[in-house]
Order: structure tokens, then sequence, then C-alpha cells
């Protein structure tokens, strides 16, 4: 006997994992998450049993229902289902499964196409983050091809435009949780700050690396990532995050200056994982810590100007732009956020949970 629920399988961005609706999956949580650790196949390194990818950016769990509020079109619940433990993480934002949200929504009839575009205000739940997310809709169908290009995707698709209306403390208090631009923890100068996901930047330089070194030598170094994870600790308290030691949050950022023509370079750990490319919400955050004077991101950024600034985040498989646009009273604040993402449909039809973990419809 087992249960079946229907989702659509799904990349967005730079992830992918199932999409559900929120009314097909239990009410209770605890019961929820367990259902989402057996369709995933967790806890186990490989998700053998599951439809997880054995990676952090492919063990991602897209939960969407209509608006709740007047001004919002849907509400979205993004849970990271961690490989190999049970745990199951609804805290953080995703920015790139946050791409593949209208158009399943336009995919299961759960809204319908305004016209050749669909713009769709989403609220995620995990934060309260709400964003305007526009897809191409020619004909009244999603439309996937185009000649959009995200690094860490192969090929081009149809560009998703996505407005961030309001990030600034999406986890913790405030953009800058600490209340201050740079502190001194565990005898390295960070930047702890919070504008769609806690980060901790750290200059590459200050623990001995070059900031350069690719994803599987830093995978390799355990010696470095022994001591970002007690930084991290210390990190998490001062940021008022508590004990996260359970927690995926806050991610552990190198930076270094530009050497590909961007603005910043980076290296993050998600948050022990070595990250391929960047998330979607951590790349703004990064630029955002890349254009407040005084931060350690800023020390490394190439010089920008303007009220509205191009930050290119360069990462392992590419680069990241986000456009930034800053307060004209206040220019350390930043009002708006703004990128562009791909998202496919890769497969539709249900998974199958063991009955044992949930009757629901089982058969």
């Amino acid at each position: 006997m087992q249960t079946a629920i229907p989702a659509l399988f799904m990349r967005g961005g730079t992830s992918r994992g199932p999409f559900f609706a929120e009314a097909d999956l239990p009410a209770d949580t605890e019961l929820r998450d367990r259902v989402l650790l057996a369709a995933m196949g967790s806890p186990d390194r490989r998700q053998i049993d599951g439809l997880g990818g054995a990676n952090p950016l492919t063990s991602k769990v897209g939960i969407v229902r209509p608006g709740s509020e007047p001004d919002v079109g849907l509400d979205f619940l993004f849970a990271q289902v961690v490989v190999d433990r049970a745990f199951v993480d609804t805290k953080p934002n995703c920015g790139n499964m946050l791409a593949a949200v209208v158009p399943y929504a336009l995919e299961t009839g759960m809204i319908q196409p305004q016209g050749d575009t669909t713009t769709v205000r989403v609220l995620t739940r995990n934060t309260g983050m709400k964003c305007d997310i526009t897809v191409q809709t020619p004909d009244g169908r999603v439309r996937y091809d185009g000649d959009a290009r995200i690094d860490g995707v192969p090929g081009t698709a149809a560009p998703i435009t996505i407005n961030f209306l309001d990030t600034a403390g999406s986890v913790c208090a405030g953009l800058l949780p600490t209340g201050r631009v740079r502190d001194r923890i565990e005898g390295i100068d960070v930047t702890c700050i919070d504008n769609g996901m806690p980060m901790v930047m750290i200059r590459a330089s200050d623990l001995g690396r070059t900031g350069y070194e690719d994803v599987a030598a830093l995978s390799a170094d355990e010696a470095l990532k022994s001591r970002l994870e007690k930084l991290r600790l210390a990190c998490g308290e001062a940021m008022g995050l508590g004990d996260v030691s359970a927690n995926t949050y806050p991610k552990m950022c190198l930076v270094a200056p530009p050497r590909a023509g961007g603005s910043i370079s980076t290296r993050t750990f998600i948050p022990h994982a070595v990250h391929d490319a960047i998330g979607v919400l951590q790349a703004v955050t990064v630029g955002t810590a890349a254009v407040l004077e005084g931060s350690v991101a800023h020390d490394v950024a190439a010089p920008a100007s303007g009220r509205v600034r191009r930050t290119s985040v360069e990462h392992p498989s590419g680069e990241f732009s986000v456009e930034l646009e800053l307060d004209p009273v206040d220019p350390q604040r930043v009002v708006r956020a703004a990128l562009l993402r791909t998202a496919r449909l890769i497969m539709r039809g249900e998974v199958m949970i063991p009955a044992s973990v949930w009757k629901g419809n089982a058969r």
C-alpha cells in the first residue's frame, strides 16, 4: 500500500524538486514533514529511495496555495529537506525555487494567465517576504523556451523576472542584526547581514585562502570547514538566532576581489556543503553588503556608483547579476532588488509515499 500525492517536478533557477499544492499534503506539520522526508528519500546521503538528488540544491520542495491576503495571488512555503538527517527546514527562503512558483500555479490551474505575460504577487510564508514575479504566457500557456541564460544551468530558457519588495531582516530582526556593519567575532572581521538570507561575510584572505578555490578543494578543506562552523555558531548567537547548530543558516560566505569582470567574488557554504553557484537571496544579500560602506564585502568589491547599481556576484560556476536600488535619502539602505531567473517543468505525476508514513489516499 502506498499513498499517491499529485506533484510537478520542476527546476527553479539552479535548484529543483517537487512542487505540491498545500491541500494535497497533511495539515499537521510534523506529519507533513515526515511525508516530505519520505518523498525525497531522507535521511540517506544518496537519497536512493526518493526524489532527492543527494545535494542540498536538489533536495528542495515547494508548497503552494492561493493567496491568503488581498494583494497576494499565491502563498509559497519553501522546504529544505536535509539530505542525511531527518530534518525539514522551513525557516529560510529560497529565491531559486521561487522562480517556479508561478509556472506551477499556472500549470495546475491554481491561477489563470493574464495575457502575453502574467505577473503575480507571491508571499513567501517562510519569512513573510513578498515579491512580484513575471512569467511569459503567450497563447495562455507558460513559455519555457527562450534566450535567457543563467550560470549554473545549461542552455537558455524564457526569462522570469523577480522583483523583491521587502527583503531586509527576512529571518533576523533587521538588515544588520548585530546593529553594526562590521563585527569582530572569534578573532575575525565579519559582516552579519540579512537581506533575504541570513549570511556572514568573511574576507577569504583573513582565513588564509584566496577565495578562488574550486568547490572540490574547499569541500576537502576540513580545517577551514571546522573553523567556519565554530564562527557560524558564534555569529548565529550574535545575530539573535540562538543556537544554529541544527539550522541551515546563517550561510557563510568567503569574499574576494572580482577577477572575471564582476563586482565581487564569492565562495558560499550552505552551511557545511560548498555551493556550486550561489542562491538567489544569497546573491541579493552579498550584493547589498558589497554596497554598504564599512562592510568586509565592500572592502574587496569593485567600486560602483549611482542610485541603481548592477552588482555582478561571481561564484564557482559563473556570475549572478542583481539590480539594487538605493534610497536617495539614505544611500546605505537598499529599497529594491530585482533579478532574472528561469524555470522548467520536468515531470508531472504522483509521488508515492509508503502508507506506513501517511495513509492519505493509499491504494
